[in-house]
Parts: structure tokens; C-alpha cells; sequence
């Protein structure tokens, strides 16, 4: 009786341990976030765009309208089991170069200097007319021509 009393007092604590253990949060770690510290090693004027790429590693986008402007974009993200994920940090570093080559000027955009951007819900009209659902299911017969024709 004793025995039996152990080992489910065992099991028990065995499931609320590993109930437990899924509760941790986990945090990802999306593109890349220099820290100030790496960002404090490039001087512009001075440093070039190898430089850079040594400290900072390859940009995660290059501008598409001037090859000039590097961005390196991450976030930091945290989520508890099945809730919703919270952003922890995030930001886009902006390193601009001057057309003879080296570095013009870095800014720094961050979670707080983003805004909310809001989806409309409107439909985009087509041209053409609505189909029924007898047309959408036989609108084709009869539509095809044979291969008699093709020999």
C-alpha cells in the first residue's frame, strides 16, 4: 500500500514537473541586431564598406534604388506556451554610404519608432461579370472541339 502511494506521489510530481517545464518562455532571435558596442566601432568618414561587413556582417537588405544604403534588420521575440508572441526589441540599423565609398551616416530606428500600419478591408472590383453555380459547374460543356481535325 505504501509502495503504491510512492509512486504515484512520484508520477504526479513527474507530471507537474514536465507540465511545468512547457510553460518556459521561448525567445527567437529574427536578422541580425548589432549592439551599440559594434555599431561604435565604425567611424564614419573613416571606414568603408568592408569594414563594415567584417563588424557587422552582410547587410540584410541592400537599398533598391541606391546600392548606397545598407539595412540590418532583427528582433527579439518572446512567447509562453501557446500564447501570444511579445516583442522584446527590434530594430533597423540604417548605414549610409557617401558615392566615393566610405561610411556618410548610421541611424538607428527601434521598436518605439514604429507605428501600426491598418489593413482596408475593401474589395478590389474586377472586370467581368459573377458567375452562378450551375455556370462555374457546366459552363464548359460543350465548349471543346474534338481532335478529329488533327491527323
Amino acid at each position: 500500500m505504501r509502495m503504491t502511494r510512492t509512486i504515484l506521489l512520484l508520477g504526479a510530481a513527474g507530471l507537474i514537473l514536465s507540465l511545468a517545464a512547457g510553460c518556459e518562455s521561448r525567445q527567437n532571435t529574427r536578422g541580425n541586431l548589432p549592439t551599440k558596442d559594434q555599431i561604435a566601432l565604425i567611424t564614419p568618414g573613416v571606414h568603408g564598406r568592408e569594414d563594415v561587413r567584417t563588424v557587422l556582417g552582410a547587410p540584410s537588405v541592400v537599398s533598391t534604388f541606391d546600392e548606397n544604403i545598407w539595412y540590418y534588420i532583427g528582433r527579439r521575440t518572446t512567447q509562453y506556451a501557446f500564447f501570444k508572441r511579445s516583442v522584446l526589441e527590434q530594430q533597423v540599423l540604417i548605414v549610409r554610404f557617401a558615392p566615393e565609398g566610405p561610411v556618410n551616416r548610421i541611424s538607428r530606428l527601434e521598436k518605439s519608432d514604429g507605428r501600426e500600419v491598418e489593413l482596408v478591408e475593401r474589395e478590389t472590383p474586377s472586370a467581368g461579370r459573377e458567375l452562378g453555380l450551375f455556370e462555374q459547374l457546366f459552363g464548359n460543356i460543350g465548349r471543346f472541339a474534338g481532335n478529329e481535325g488533327s491527323q
